[in-house]
């Protein structure tokens, strides 16, 4: 993923997926961390996140080398906060209804815009405000993590605004629902171009990360928008 030119490398145990059952902690640690070693062995100045809940599985994450904590609950567990603070390590703050087991069973919203942007700039305050650098801090409204359509489209749509006018701003859509209600491809396999043309909607917005499985191929992409603002 480096050598095709991904910036950085997201390192997950746990699946977060629509109705996937939760793993244990250790069973969690088992699998990242010899992952995390590896790579910092093999790229030692290439940028690492790890894509976890747990403050136990952050903690040996960033002493096996990783230099981000990916999480998709948005800071909930406490211990996470004390540690992204005392680490002062890079972190993004996704926004997650629910649990992964039951947030696509009836989400609601009244603003869905609104109440996204408004728990994730609650998190980000907190974290500047005891001291955190606000450049090692981005946000993602959780695309597909307790949304409808309706409200993964809304969220899209908003762009920046209000989600992080003044910060860095993550969009994770690659091969999700989201793009198979728009293109009618049920099989995840058969989403990139619905997925590429998201990455171009992400360029035009301004999003400054998109996380995504083919990285060559979204590194095409932007190569070939790049000529429209040269």
């Amino acid at each position: 993923m480096w050598d095709a030119g991904a910036t950085w490398v997201d390192v997950g145990g746990e699946s977060t997926r629509p109705g996937a059952e939760p793993v244990g902690v250790a069973t969690e640690k088992q699998r990242v961390v010899p992952v995390i070693e590896g790579l910092r062995a093999a790229r030692p100045k290439g940028l690492i996140s790890v894509d976890t809940r747990h403050a136990e599985v952050a903690h040996a994450a960033l002493l096996a080398g990783a230099d981000l904590v990916n999480d998709v609950s948005g800071l909930r567990e406490p211990a996470m906060v004390d540690l992204v603070l005392k680490a002062g390590c890079g972190v993004c703050i996704m926004h997650m209804q629910g649990e992964p087991g039951s947030m696509q069973t009836n989400p609601t919203y009244d603003d869905v815009v609104h109440e996204v942007a408004g728990m994730l700039q609650k998190v980000k305050q907190h974290l500047v405000k005891e001291g955190h650098l606000e450049d090692l801090i981005c946000v993602d409204p959780g695309i597909g993590f307790g949304k409808t359509q309706d409200h993964n489209l809304a969220l899209l749509r908003s762009g920046r605004e209000p989600l992080a006018s003044d910060g860095s701003l993550l969009w994770g859509v690659s091969r999700k629902s989201v793009v198979g209600h728009l293109t009618g491809h049920a099989n995840p396999e058969d989403r990139l171009a619905g997925t590429l043309g998201l990455a171009a909607l992400a360029h035009r917005m301004q999003i400054d990360l998109v996380r995504v499985h083919d990285v060559q191929e979204h590194v095409d992409v932007f190569a070939s928008l790049r000529l429209g603002s040269s």
